[in-house]
């Protein structure tokens, strides 16, 4: 799914974004990446994404290597990725609908496979009662889950979600989670960055990365070692 072999991402003006980061993610798994604002966790997602290539090392992402290189292969990969940006990045004056299509619109689909897709993803995220609603008449919570039916209405083999639980309060925050949890199969990798630590500490079946100034380090578990 994803091995990264040596990786450091360097800035043009300097910063280091990422040092020496070596990882195996397999199919089939919820990643939490945390770790302080500015600890390089965006920079990790940008790399997985190809929106940066890598100064040094390996990155492999579904098969494909992240490299100026390979930058043709670029945009077929990104058909195999759903991301959920922190700013849901969602056009206003528009439909739940009409935001979750436009997701796919330059992705090679048909019309009728657009339609189908997005009216399924916005069943599964909780909205289809709000299918024909303009996004700026819903909640924040509401359009956090336009945001993720965009996403996976692509059916992705890799979903990546920056800090989907900004500006939420508890409760709402763990159904986004459990929301983006419910995705991972034996065919999807679920990857999220957040800075609320406190809100995975109970789960299990994932695994928490840590970036601090651009190391990272891996643990088998989410939650806290009681040790």
């Amino acid at each position: 799914m994803i091995k990264a072999t040596n990786v450091s991402l360097k800035y043009p003006d300097g910063t280091i974004g990422l040092k020496d980061i070596n990882i195996n993610i397999d199919t089939g798994e919820v990643i939490y990446i945390t770790g302080p604002s500015g600890s390089g966790k965006t920079s990790f997602l940008k790399l997985l994404m190809g929106m940066e290539y890598p100064t040094s090392g390996s990155l492999k992402v579904l098969g494909q290597a992240i490299s100026k290189e390979n930058s043709s292969n670029i945009r077929n990969l990104r058909r195999s990725i759903g991301p959920v940006f922190q700013d849901f990045k969602l056009l206003t004056g528009r439909s739940v609908l009409e935001n979750v299509v436009i997701g796919m619109r330059f992705l090679n689909f048909s019309n009728n496979e657009m339609k189908s897709n997005a009216y399924m993803a916005i069943n599964r995220v909780g909205l289809k009662h709000k299918t024909l609603s303009l996004v700026d008449n819903l909640s924040f919570g509401e359009r956090q889950r336009v945001a993720i039916a965009r996403a996976v209405a692509r059916n992705p083999k890799l979903i990546i979600a920056d800090e989907p639980t900004g500006n939420l309060d508890r409760v709402n925050s763990l159904n986004i989670l459990d929301l983006l949890n419910s995705f991972s199969d034996e065919n999807t990798t679920v990857i999220i960055t957040t800075h609320a630590t406190h809100l995975i500490n109970d789960k299990i079946d994932c695994k928490r990365i840590r970036i601090k100034e651009g190391i990272m380090t891996i643990e088998e578990k989410c939650y806290e070692s009681s040790i």
